[in-house]
């Protein structure tokens, strides 16, 4: 067979490219922006343990040079779950995240351990003996950056949105756990909002992974699954 020409070659790589491109940062700001804004609660589904594996939400954080696909992934020597690379979620006393508000930290937000102390949206949550929390904040707390309201956004292709505001509070540190990033950014491992959305049971789910940068975890990548049932207009 002859081999392909140097125009055909080119093409298959430009074509490559451009859809590894668009799997890795989502899609455009205008598609985006499209469909039906979900305005509300996104209760939280428990995390859970079984023999089927994990099932409802959970934290997963990625080694560095790993993928958000494949892993390695972090065993979390704290986690309740089977498979430690799991770290379970409850749901905070707001039930949820909230989105078209901020769900900010307390001042202070850790007490004397380092433990964070945000509960709204999730139940703080023990990982190697110390307990991280997640706010969303008008101002990121690691960087300083001003931030986005958290959105969400229904249409036929699934659930976009920016949910650059979401940080982690953990032994006295602060972890941007955006995507996008504040500044728009999206450093590698860093993808989504995305998900599927029931329109007339409300169901949900709800994933996007953070790389993280800078700090004792810089390198690493958080991965983020929520489940539940939007309501609209909850607070």
């Amino acid at each position: 067979m002859a081999p392909r020409s140097t125009p055909a070659r080119l093409l298959a790589v430009v074509t490559a490219a451009t859809i590894l491109g668009f799997v890795a940062a989502g899609p455009p700001a205008s598609a985006a922006t499209k469909g039906t804004p979900l305005k509300g609660l996104f209760t939280i589904v428990a995390g859970a343990s079984g023999p089927s594996g994990v099932t409802g939400s959970y934290f997963r954080m990625v080694q560095p040079g790993g993928t958000v696909a494949a892993g390695p992934f972090l065993p979390n020597a704290s986690s309740a779950a089977a498979d430690k690379t799991y770290t379970l979620l409850a749901p905070g006393t707001a039930g949820g995240l909230i989105t078209g508000t901020y769900q900010p930290a307390p001042n202070p937000p850790f007490d004397a351990a380092g433990n964070g102390l945000a509960a709204a949206i999730v139940k703080p949550t023990a990982f190697f003996g110390v307990q991280f929390a997640v706010a969303t904040n008008k101002n990121d707390p690691q960087t300083g950056s001003a931030t986005h309201v958290p959105t969400i956004t229904a249409a036929k292709r699934g659930l976009s949105g920016d949910l650059d505001a979401v940080g982690v509070d953990y032994g006295k540190q602060h972890f941007n756990q955006g995507a996008p990033k504040p500044d728009g950014s999206r450093p590698d491992g860093t993808a989504g909002p995305a998900g599927t959305y029931n329109a007339k049971t409300g169901a949900y789910t709800l994933t996007w992974s953070s790389a993280i940068v800078g700090g004792p975890f810089n390198g690493f990548t958080g991965v983020w699954h929520l489940q539940g049932t939007f309501k609209k207009g909850a607070k």
